[in-house]
């Protein structure tokens, strides 16, 4: 099987270092497996654990360590995957998931194949955290990790992958060893190129396809059964990540966020994809209904009125004329976005300047898929930065000491974090693959993940 994922070259890179691009996190996640990993429907199953129990009141992980070996065949062992959990959990770890490990006390070797992680907290969510690529557990040294995949060669531009079984298993003939179909040839590539050779049939799967993508997909004219949509739960917005000038004033930020037509944008993209107004996309683990910001009871001409006029109020008040920046990725969905975007800030009398995403900026665009179902995280992604009010909620909900408690303060940091409007939400993330007829098992799902040893015969 050939699989393309847009974006760089394949190469395996550390997690704990920075963030991983998609092509690392799908060649890290294919050969290095976590404690739990995900299956092809998003769900949890067992990883480098065979099984594991919750106990404590949801305060206790207790896993046991399954079968698995390291490349050089010798076997996982507890003290190794507790050894690779405290560098993620580390004060000084740059590993993406490090901020949702903040209630882990402690994670302790109980027997040579038994580990537990003890919490200040309930985390209900912690299997989805742990089941993320970024947590899966390697070797310090060459990033060595316990499959389902080995790598067996790499070409400089992709990297052949290998089922991994049990030698031993394979000696004694009780399963075969894996045959030359079952291998997977993984690139990352450009998305016109990805698409290119998946037209040619010279690809059989393409990944990590987003809203960016979508109009080199729409133009190629594939079968409907080739593209595969992800109901991705997540945030595609603007973060408001500079509170100098206009938006220094929570009423201004929410006049900014009541001036676009949402959906006159996602259905041009794509007439399924739906425009999102809460930054929680249901109530999920709060104790209430998505929190709805004011804005969003007008219509869209009341709306702008009512920001007209916050701009001139603004403008007899201050004597700053700079344009607001908008950092956007390149691309032809950016484009579309930026058509949108500027449209909607000139209906109002705000000038906006275009910048590159790692440049200074007032908005930036921010589009995730959400790594667990908890309200906390859409809280904690929004409010980066946000009032201190607003910002004591969050930290309040992270730290309560039971579910009960968490649920009610999320409620509350819900409402708070609405009225301090630090982040534009404009849709749900939009995440596309091509999948060739032959891989059946392929699923969309809310992760938008889909683990290469789940597409096609046997998953383990």
């Amino acid at each position: 099987m050939v699989a393309s994922v847009i974006g760089d070259q394949a190469q395996l890179a550390n997690p704990n270092a920075r963030w991983l691009e998609p092509t690392e996190r799908a060649l890290l996640g294919a050969t290095a497996q976590g404690l739990v990993r995900f299956d092809a429907a998003g769900g949890i199953e067992p990883g480098i654990a065979e099984r594991w129990i919750v106990i404590d009141d949801g305060r206790s992980y207790i896993f046991r360590i399954g079968a698995a070996r390291w490349p050089d065949g010798t076997q996982v062992t507890a003290q190794d995957v507790v050894t690779a959990l405290k560098r993620v959990a580390a004060a000084d770890s740059r590993n993406p998931l490090a901020p949702y490990l903040t209630a882990i006390n402690q994670i302790v070797v109980m027997t040579p194949q038994v580990i537990e992680i003890r919490l200040s907290a309930p985390r209900p969510d912690l299997l989805s955290i742990l089941a993320q690529p970024e947590l899966a557990i390697f070797q310090a040294r060459g990033l060595a990790g316990s499959g389902p995949f080995r790598i067996i060669e790499d070409d400089g531009s992709s990297v052949l992958l290998r089922p991994d079984r049990d030698p031993q298993a394979i000696a004694d003939e009780s399963i075969d060893p894996p045959t030359p179909a079952e291998h997977v040839r993984l690139r990352g590539e450009r998305a016109a190129l990805a698409v290119a050779r998946f037209v040619e049939r010279q690809s059989d799967l393409v990944l990590g396809g987003g809203f960016d993508d979508w109009l080199i997909v729409r133009a190629a004219e594939l079968p409907p059964a080739s593209i595969r949509i992800d109901p991705a739960a997540g945030l595609f917005g603007l973060a408001i990540v500079n509170r100098d000038g206009f938006l220094a004033e929570p009423v201004n930020r929410a006049a900014i966020a009541g001036i676009f037509d949402r959906a006159r944008f996602t259905t041009a993209l794509r007439p399924d994809w739906a425009a999102a107004e809460t930054l929680l996309p249901d109530q999920l683990d709060s104790a209430s209904s998505p929190a709805i910001p004011e804005w969003a009871t007008l219509d869209l001409s009341t709306r702008r009125l009512a920001a007209r006029a916050r701009v001139s109020i603004w403008r007899a008040q201050s004597e700053e004329t700079a344009a607001l920046r908008v950092a956007l990725p390149s691309g032809s969905g950016s484009d579309a976005l930026w058509a949108f975007l500027s449209n909607g800030f000139a209906s109002v009398g705000l000038p906006v300047t275009r910048v590159a995403m790692d440049a200074d900026a007032d908005l930036r665009l921010v589009d995730r898929v959400a790594p667990y179902d908890s309200a906390r995280w859409y809280l904690a992604m929004a409010c980066n930065p946000c009032s201190d009010d607003a910002q004591a909620a969050v930290d309040a909900a992270r730290a309560a000491p039971t579910l009960a408690e968490r649920r009610a303060a999320i409620a509350i940091a819900d409402i708070a974090v609405a009225a301090d409007t630090p982040f534009v939400l404009i849709a749900r993330p939009l995440r596309w693959s091509l999948v060739a007829q032959r891989l059946q098992r392929f699923q969309p799902n809310v992760r938008a993940s889909h683990p290469l040893n789940h597409l096609r015969g046997d998953p383990n």
